[in-house]
């Protein structure tokens, strides 16, 4: 290991160091209770709900799979992402925010999602809660996947050392102070996160400008690459066995640019529609000590977010002018953001930015682990198996199954040729299709009935399996992102399903009543 490299470890011990230290200070707060720990006592101020909701969503793929996008095929597709991403922000913010803060203490002080969505309709038979349970276990492990993936590359990449190893020696770093600091610890240090995050994105993205000469060479050289600078057309990297192919000077090589269609821009924009059922957002509006402190995170959520955003786009077209033919995989393109922190910046500043990913797969994988051990521990153990369970006995269970789905995900992330955007593309489409209609015709829709509630789910999250396994590989118009038509169908299923059922009970509409004007 050289002098630079040794400089980069430094920065990266002392942030562990400081996310280690968190997770001690608060684990006896923590350990008062499983309020605090699953949801922090719903204490959190405005800065710390707004940055640690921003930092958990968005994850490493931000600073590696948005910016990896774009280096790969160009503008349009990340450009799209991006656009739904930032209204989907700004939109869950207006509406859902304060009204699920609302109906979460109301609807028997909910402090988990599926919880909620069962306590919002009274159930006595807790099919809602089982149901929600399962699907955010299946999903947040493959979320937790997708941050180990990116710890493996990120050091990988750096240091030239094996990815596996390493890769499961920073999920253990992530498991720790997890496991002891619970909710409360994993806001905090996404808060820490989410400003190294949009630090690093800025700096690297302004520097890069500057050694590339300036905006103007590098518009130059992205749109003389076929489709790689249009918003309705994508780059065709030419390829043999997955590998970008180069010319006889050592240019990579592109085909004739591809068509990006209308119906393509509205699929790509659906991304937006999954904010309304991510839970690790979704439980900061619930955490927030008043409702009339959400108008001050939105306004500080979306900033960071439009920001954050466009410059990890920025990088990815910055990468292609600075390093045309370094990465020739669509894996290895993800690590553009690594290249050009390590190869345009001083070491010890490098170090502060390279932070920057682990802090953004910390603030997710974190929050990924504690929501999906606790849809097993309480809203599965303690509230369908054994109701009587202790806060002591839901506590340590939910411990242990943190433990397992850690196992089980750096299992699936084994595989170092993973694409960590696809992977988080899949997670983001069975959370939006699965909780967000849901989530919205609860919070919005009186006549919502508990059949509805269940059959809405079902056909959400299994829609996204059959659409993305079975549909999308027909290609043509069916070769859409599959959260699109998983979150249409869901809603569909549910305004029929309400209307062929019977009308809720008396308790459940005077308790909508009493949210919705207060």
């Amino acid at each position: 290991m050289n002098a630079e490299q040794i400089q980069i470890v430094l920065v990266m011990i002392i942030y562990f160091a400081v996310l280690v230290y968190l997770g001690i200070y608060y684990s006896k707060r923590a350990h008062a209770s499983s309020d605090f720990y699953f949801i922090g006592g719903r204490t959190l101020g405005p800065w710390i709900t707004a940055m640690s909701a921003e930092a958990s969503d968005m994850s490493g793929w931000l600073l590696m799979g948005l910016p990896g996008l774009a280096y790969w095929c160009g503008l349009s597709d990340a450009f799209w992402t991006s656009v739904g991403l930032a209204a989907g922000t700004y939109i869950n913010w207006l509406f859902v925010a304060g009204r699920l803060r609302k109906y979460s203490a109301q609807a028997g002080n909910s402090i988990t999602i599926p919880e909620f969505i069962s306590n919002r309709f009274k159930e006595d038979k807790k099919i809602i809660l089982a149901i929600a349970s399962i699907f955010i276990l299946v999903f947040f492990t493959v979320y937790a996947a997708s941050c180990f993936v990116t710890f493996g590359k990120l050091f990988s990449t750096l240091f030239g050392l094996d990815y596996q190893p390493i890769m499961i020696a920073g999920a253990i770093i992530v498991i720790f102070y997890t496991l002891f600091g619970g909710f409360l610890a994993e806001s905090v240090s996404d808060f820490i996160q989410g400003i190294i995050m949009i630090i690093a994105l800025c700096a690297v993205t302004a520097i890069g400008i500057n050694t590339a000469g300036g905006i103007g060479a590098i518009l130059d050289n992205v749109k003389s690459i076929p489709g790689f600078f249009e918003f309705f057309g994508i780059a065709r990297p030419q390829l043999a066995d997955g590998i970008q192919q180069l010319d006889a000077i050592g240019n990579p090589l592109f085909g004739p640019a591809g068509k990006y269609g209308l119906l393509t821009v509205i699929s790509t924009l659906s991304w937006g529609l999954g904010y309304f059922g991510m839970p690790q957002v979704l439980l900061r509006f619930m955490a927030i000590k008043e409702a009339s402190e959400l108008k001050k995170s939105r306004r500080i959520a979306t900033i960071w977010c439009i920001i954050s955003l466009f410059a990890a786009v920025a990088i990815g077209l910055i990468g292609r002018t600075l390093y045309p033919a370094e990465l020739l995989t669509e894996s290895s393109a993800e690590n553009i953001f690594i290249i050009m922190s390590t190869g345009l910046l001083p070491s010890l500043l490098a170090g502060v930015v390279l932070t920057g990913i682990l802090a953004a797969t910390m603030s997710s994988s974190d929050s990924y682990l504690l929501i999906a051990s606790s849809a097993l521990a309480r809203d599965i153990y303690k509230g369908i198996i054994r109701k009587e369970a202790t806060d002591k006995q839901v506590l340590l269970l939910s411990r242990t199954v943190l433990l397992i789905i850690s196992i089980i995900g750096i299992i699936i992330a084994l595989d170092e040729n993973s694409v960590i955007f696809k992977v988080v593309a899949f997670a983001w489409a069975g959370f939006g299709a699965t909780f967000g209609p849901i989530m919205l015709f609860s919070l919005f829709w009186q006549r919502t009935t508990r059949e509805a509630a269940i059959a809405g789910m079902l056909t959400g999250g299994c829609m996204v399996f059959i659409w993305n396994y079975l549909i999308k590989p027909l290609g043509g118009v069916f070769g859409i992102y599959e959260l699109l038509p998983a979150f249409v169908l869901s809603c569909i299923v549910i305004v029929i399903t309400s209307l062929l059922t019977k009308k809720p009970d008396k308790a459940i509409l005077e308790e909508f009543e009493q949210v919705r004007s207060s």
